[in-house]
């Protein structure tokens, strides 16, 4: 059962949403409210699974009331605002619905966050692995714990969640043996875009690295990024 939470100052728009999630077998709909304060009040007493937010609210915008929460949970805009986009990859945004909001858009939103559920789930359990030569013993390196990879001279830096391992290889050569996580970002690096936590117009952030995004690269990133958000 997906608890889900609705914010947005118009009643209509309200009521609309509240009776499409009436119609979805696994949706329980825990606070719908206009008020964005007393929302972020309740999340700290209560779990959410999947957010209706609205983002252009009086008090605060839906924004605001994404950066005010520790652990966003899944959210749906209920705008069109796409200069919103690259800030609300970092906030779980899997879909946009541009009001009057119709079923068959809904549906077709709430499907993706069922997808992304499965895709979240495979990822904890994937088992795919990269095979490397790491002075001179063969390793098996798990794609999932690959942070990013660095050219070095004739060398590249595979940095992990444990490590970091050096290898005698070329990162065209390398991308041709990655999942399709993994992009160039840079002439110099590979990033695992799922493991990206937040992104700026220059740069990816993996745990604390801050892995570069060069002019070359960067719509290809961003679209990845972005994609990979709504799947």
């Amino acid at each position: 059962m997906i608890k889900v939470g609705i914010v947005d100052d118009e009643a209509l728009a309200r009521k609309v949403l509240e009776d499409y999630c009436s119609k979805i077998d696994n949706f329980e709909l825990v606070i719908s409210t206009g008020n964005p304060i007393e929302f972020i009040n309740f999340t700290q007493q209560n779990e959410i699974g999947l957010i209706f937010l609205d983002i252009e609210m009086p008090e605060l915008n839906g924004m605001e009331v994404l950066r005010s929460m520790i652990k966003p949970p899944k959210v749906i805009l209920t705008t069109a605002y796409s200069e919103y986009a690259l800030e609300s990859y970092n906030y779980g945004v899997v879909d946009y619905l541009l009001k009057p909001i119709k079923l068959e858009r809904f549906l077709k939103a709430i499907n993706k966050v069922s997808a992304s559920n499965i895709i979240e789930t495979k990822k904890n359990t994937v088992t795919e692995e990269l095979q490397i030569k790491h002075d001179g013993m063969p390793v098996n390196v798990s794609f999932n714990s690959i942070l990013y990879i660095q050219s070095f001279g004739n060398y590249l830096k595979i940095f992990t969640d444990s490590r970091m391992y050096l290898i005698s290889e070329t990162l065209i050569n390398i991308t041709t043996l990655l999942s399709e996580n993994f992009q160039r970002t840079h002439k110099s690096y590979i990033a695992n875009l799922s493991r990206v936590s937040k992104v700026s117009k220059t740069n990816v952030a993996i745990e604390d690295k801050k892995v570069p995004v060069s002019a070359m690269y960067k719509v290809v990133v961003f679209k990845k990024l972005e994609a990979l958000a709504k799947v």
